[in-house]
Formats: structure tokens, sequence, C-alpha cells
């Protein structure tokens, strides 16, 4: 089913998170623990993040260095088929401007297309390692919106071939993220709205925030995202704190704020049971908030990890 139809139609908050790929070698059973863990709260769907490959310089035997192109993490489609096919849970895999070209990223949808993987949530990805500027590949698209543009021609029958005779229109449905606290690349608010209004044109039919630890930052962003006519379902993104350097990182990665009491009690955490503790506590606090205050969904980022997830919503769901 279109997720943009899930959200709208359902009478209560729903409940969805977000899973990494594992690592290159590695099997999907901690995957699997964790969609087992969460299972009980009956998850509408689940989020499969997509990671550009690494560029790596290696010495080979006579000295010289080599450029290697580097995939430390399998498809998102692999990854989002397999949870389908054992779960029969609704899938959504991350596509990505960041590290595919336009014909990378045609056979990536195809594959999907084929799959039955109709919903996606659209990024452009990261910068890569060590820049702070983004530079897509060769022949890749520099923003969320031509790579919107690309899944949009498709869905119309148009593929990168213009000579191919028969083409078969794909049926692909776009969600795309926001920034309550604006995007760390944009010059400001206004320029953020801006952007986000040219993706709901071009067929965004929800949105997912960054991560917030305040919720009156999510409300104030929806009333002025309501104001500036945008309609489309906004769901919030949250993440419990889960490492004693997220007081740190988490701010500095994507430019958000902690509130100064949270801040205050985080810094007294020596330990990752300490810190585990506040991050439940606190994210259960802005989930029975977010949740009483009647938002289509709370979108989980797990990295990976169930348990505490679990806890939080053992106590709201």
């Amino acid at each position: 089913m279109d997720i943009s139809e899930l959200l709208e139609k359902s009478d209560s908050t729903l409940f969805t998170f977000e899973l990494l790929p594992p690592l290159k070698g590695r099997g999907l059973e901690a995957l699997y623990k964790t969609i087992d863990t969460l299972r009980e709260f009956s998850p509408a769907y689940i989020n499969v993040t997509s990671h550009a490959a690494d560029t790596q310089y290696r010495e080979t035997a006579d000295g010289v260095f080599e450029k290697k192109i580097v995939r430390k993490r399998p498809s998102s489609v692999a990854t989002a088929a397999a949870i389908k096919f054992k779960y029969d849970i609704e899938v959504v895999p991350h596509v990505i401007c960041s590290g595919y070209n336009r014909e990378e990223t045609e056979n990536l949808l195809i594959d999907m297309d084929f799959l039955g993987l109709q919903n996606l949530f659209v990024l452009r990805g990261d910068a890569q390692k060590g820049s702070r500027v983004f530079i897509p590949k060769e022949d890749g698209h520099s923003h969320t919106t031509e790579l919107m543009q690309q899944v949009n021609d498709m869905n119309a029958g148009r593929y990168l071939d213009a000579g191919l005779k028969v083409t078969k229109p794909t049926n692909f449905s776009m969600g795309v993220a926001c920034y309550p606290e604006k995007h760390i690349e944009a010059p400001n608010m206004e320029t953020d709205i801006f952007y986000l209004k040219e993706k709901i044109r071009l067929g965004a039919k929800y949105a997912v925030t960054q991560m917030f630890f305040d919720n009156d930052k999510y409300f104030a962003f929806v009333e002025r995202c309501r104001a500036e006519g945008i309609n489309i379902p906004i769901v919030p993104g949250v993440k419990p704190l889960s490492a004693v350097n997220d007081i740190n990182l988490l701010p500095q990665t994507f430019n958000i704020d902690l509130p100064e009491e949270l801040y205050k009690e985080a810094a007294k955490c020596k330990d990752k049971d300490s810190i585990r503790a506040l991050g439940i506590e606190w994210c259960t606090a802005q989930c029975k908030d977010l949740k009483a205050r009647g938002v289509p969904s709370i979108h989980f980022y797990t990295l990976g990890e169930g348990d505490n997830v679990a806890k939080i919503c053992s106590q709201v769901y």
C-alpha cells in the first residue's frame, strides 16, 4: 500500500522505524533480531537506508597506490526485499544520489519494480567522507529534485534509452526528508521550505523529519509548513540517546540542538547504561507528547538497536 495512504487513513499514531543493511560479509541475523524485537508493536512499514560506496587508496605490491571503490553495505533494495518476503511487512528502501549515476539509478529502480517495491524514500545522501561539499558521481544527480524527476520519468514510461520502442511505466510513490531545525547546508529556513515545496511539486506524498529532541521545534515547523501551503503528512523522526558521545556527535552531524535540560543530564552520564536509560526516559516522554497531540506516525532511527526502542514503545503504544 502507498505509504501516504497508510498515514492518511490511520485513526491512530502509527509506529515505523529505520534499519541499516548489514555490513558486507555479515548476514541478516542481527537485522532480523531487531525486527523480531519490534514486531509486537505492529510497524506500519520499515525503512532501509542506502549508503554510497567509499573511495579507498590501497598500496599494491609494487608500491603504487591504486583507487578502489568499496561498498561496505549491500543495496537497500536487496535488504528491503529480504525483509518483505520474510515478514510480509511494507518496506521503503532509500534511494540516494550519492555514489550513483543515472544509469545505475535506473537499473536500481528497475530491480525495485520487478520486486514489487513501489514505495521509495528519496534523498540526496551525504557528502563523501572527508569532504564538506557534495560532489555527484559523473552523470549523477546533484539534488534530490533531480533524482525525483528521473523517478517521475520512469513512472511516465520514459527510460534513459530513448530508442526503446516499448516501455513499462513504473508506479513508484515517494517520501522525502525535511528538517525542523534546517538542513545543515541550507542558508536559512526560507530556502529549506522552498526546496521542500519543490519536492512536493515533484510528487513527494509525505515527509519524515530529521531527528529532534525538542517537540516544540517539530510543532513550530509543522505550523510554518501549513502556513506555507504544505499539507502532506509530516512524520516526526526520533532517536533515543544511546552513546555517551551522542551529546557532541549528534548536534555536529545533524545540525540539531539538545535542550539544556537534556544536555545537563546527559553530561552526568559516564557509561553506556546510564546514557541509554536517560535516552529511553527522554524519548518516551517525547513520544507520549507527540502521540497525545495526534501526529500521524512516529518514526524511530534505530541504527540497528531495537531493545531501547522496544522499551519506549511498550510505554507509548
